[in-house]
Parts: structure tokens; C-alpha cells; sequence
């Protein structure tokens, strides 16, 4: 693993102190076994969508948890009664955790099991504070020491 020296990135950049953790956690979910599969899907600019493929998993085998930006998708399968004799073993019915970090604003709005694949879509809302305004500058109506006129703020 290479490691990158982020110390001229730090100095241009206030308040994104979480940069640093969320870069060391790639790199850490980069070395993680690649069990289940999955897509990442940008479906419009404040819509995603993660499937994953969850074959021999019912409903009830799966946890979907969100909390402090990490969505935790888990799959833990009851060991079976049966003894069954396997000649080749190719789907994986293993126990499985995997962590997505979200970036702010970003929530899970539905889940679903279909045809082994578990489907999360995920809308990312801005509060209205957040959203780009315009504002205009004030104007005075004389020398710079007359008290400014407030002009119309138009929201973008």
C-alpha cells in the first residue's frame, strides 16, 4: 500500500478535519475481501444507488444500518441442519459486513431484496441554508460614511 503525503492539501483546505479519516478508511476497505459484489450507481446528481449481490440470503438474514455517515449492510446466515455433499461450491453463503462512508446529507430513502439482489437507493437533500443564494451588494446614496440601503436578496 502507498501512502500519500496530504500535508499541502490540508493547508488550503478549513473544516474538512474528517477527510483524513475517510481517505484512511478507503484505503483500509480497499484490502477488505470483495464478498458480496456490488455496484455503485450514480443514477442522477442527488441520487445513488448500491446493489449488491446477495444470493441464498432471505430478508430476514439482512441488516441495513446507518449511522454517523456509514451505511453497514450485514448478512449472517443460520448454520443448516442438513448435511448436503457439494461436488463444486461456487455461491458463497458465507456471514459478510460491508460499510459505505456517505457523504453529508446524504440518506437511505428504501431497501430491497429481489432476485438476490439487495437494491439501497440513497438521496442526497441539502437544507435550504445550504443551498447557493444570491446576494446583492448594498448601495449608498452619497459618500461612503451615509448609511447603506439594504437591496433585495434573490434566492438562486
Amino acid at each position: 500500500m502507498s501512502t500519500q503525503d496530504l500535508t499541502q492539501l490540508y493547508r488550503t483546505i478549513v473544516g474538512f478535519d474528517r477527510i483524513n479519516s475517510l481517505l484512511d478508511q478507503a484505503m483500509r476497505q480497499n484490502e477488505a475481501p470483495g464478498y458480496p459484489p456490488f455496484n455503485i450507481e450514480h443514477v442522477s446528481d442527488d441520487a445513488f444507488r448500491i446493489e449488491l449481490a446477495v444470493a441464498g440470503f432471505r430478508e430476514e438474514d439482512l441488516e441495513i444500518e446507518f449511522r454517523q455517515n456509514t451505511l453497514m449492510i450485514s448478512g449472517r446466515k443460520a448454520p443448516t441442519e442438513e448435511a448436503r455433499k457439494y461436488l463444486h461450491r461456487g455461491i458463497a453463503e458465507r456471514n459478510f459486513e460491508r460499510r459505505f462512508s456517505l457523504a453529508d446529507h446524504v440518506r437511505v430513502e428504501s431497501a430491497r431484496l429481489e432476485n438476490g439482489l439487495l437494491t439501497i437507493e440513497l438521496v442526497r437533500e441539502l437544507p435550504e441554508a445550504m443551498k447557493p443564494r444570491r446576494i446583492s451588494i448594498a448601495r449608498t446614496s452619497g459618500p461612503v460614511r451615509g448609511k447603506p440601503q439594504p437591496v433585495d436578496i434573490d434566492a438562486a
